[in-house]
């Protein structure tokens, strides 16, 4: 999959597109069903299938501008792009979010961005897409601004599952309640988080528990005491969140203590997966307290793993 980045459209589809649009957060189910059309409109038309996706995420832009928390954010845009590139689509635009994207009207937006930037012949979107400077763009202008501009219009229902709306916000409410199982079918595919393993203080190593440390630089809705599977490395238990006991860290932090491996990781690029929540952090009142807490966490992810062969 090519990806393009920045403000500037015109390259990211030389020969015209069929195109979707989107934060693609998660890439879960109701997402694929956008890819699929596309894929379908991209090889009927004899075009490139491409997505459109933003950088910041919209509600990330204007979180930061009102000086509010950070919504929190089920897949890293290295992630989010991998997956794209999985289901097959040709190409991925990640747009700057910033001032003068959020305030482009909608008319322009088609306009410059869509149709004299990317060449847009067909556009797939859900019924309930908003678009343009307060999101005063919908489903009836867009249909105004396809018979004006000459592209195709798809809406694609939504997609459910077990009488479930599939959407991102299902997918970070599961993975707040630690319900990774659920969170994995909105998905239809494990929760991952990858990053590369940046050195610590040493502290796991100095309690006998060794860890990969991968920093955040946003927040997941996913926290806890975890057990996981990192590819190419094997199976272990995380913490995920802001360590409390010892060196409290003001953005997340994945600890990751492996099972069966011993060696250095410094450097590399870690996918990690999530298949179960023990426990919520905790505060403890001592290091040797947190030493047998971590023992007790690796105990029962040994038992896990024991269990599921």
């Amino acid at each position: 999959m090519v990806v393009t980045h920045g403000a500037n459209t015109e390259k990211a589809a030389p020969s015209g597109c069929a195109l979707t649009i989107g934060n693609f957060d998660g890439v879960h189910r109701g997402h694929r069903a956008l890819l699929e059309s596309v894929k379908r409109h991209a090889a009927r038309l004899d075009a490139a299938s491409c997505v459109l996706t933003f950088e910041p995420h919209p509600r990330e832009f204007f979180a930061a501008r009102a000086g509010a928390p950070l919504p929190a954010r089920i897949t890293r845009l290295r992630d989010k792009l991998e997956l794209m590139a999985a289901a097959g689509v040709d190409r991925a635009h990640v747009a700057r979010f910033d001032e003068r994207l959020a305030s482009l009207p909608a008319p322009e937006f088609v306009e410059r961005v869509l149709v004299r930037g990317l060449g847009l012949r067909w556009l797939v979107v859900g019924r309930d897409f908003r678009y343009g400077k307060g999101r005063a763009g919908d489903a009836a202008s867009l249909e105004a601004a396809a018979a004006r501009h000459g592209f195709g219009l798809e809406f694609v229902a939504d997609v459910a599952l077990e009488g479930e709306r599939v959407s991102s916000s299902a997918v970070r409410d599961a993975l707040l309640a630690g319900d990774l199982r659920r969170a994995e079918r909105l998905l239809g595919h494990p929760y991952t988080i990858s990053g590369r393993v940046a050195h610590g203080r040493k502290l796991g190593r100095d309690l006998g528990f060794p860890t990969a440390n991968i920093p955040l630089r946003r927040p997941p809705p996913l926290s806890g005491i975890l057990v996981v599977d990192v590819e190419g490395v094997g199976p272990g238990v995380a913490s995920l969140g802001l360590r409390p006991t010892v060196n409290p860290v003001p953005r997340p932090l994945l600890e990751v203590h492996f099972l069966d491996w011993s060696g250095e990781l410094y450097g590399r690029h870690l996918r990690v997966r999530f298949l179960e929540k023990l426990r919520d952090e905790e505060k403890y009142d001592g290091l040797e307290r947190l030493k047998q807490a971590i023992a007790e966490d690796a105990r029962r992810a040994r038992d896990y793993f024991a269990r599921h062969g």
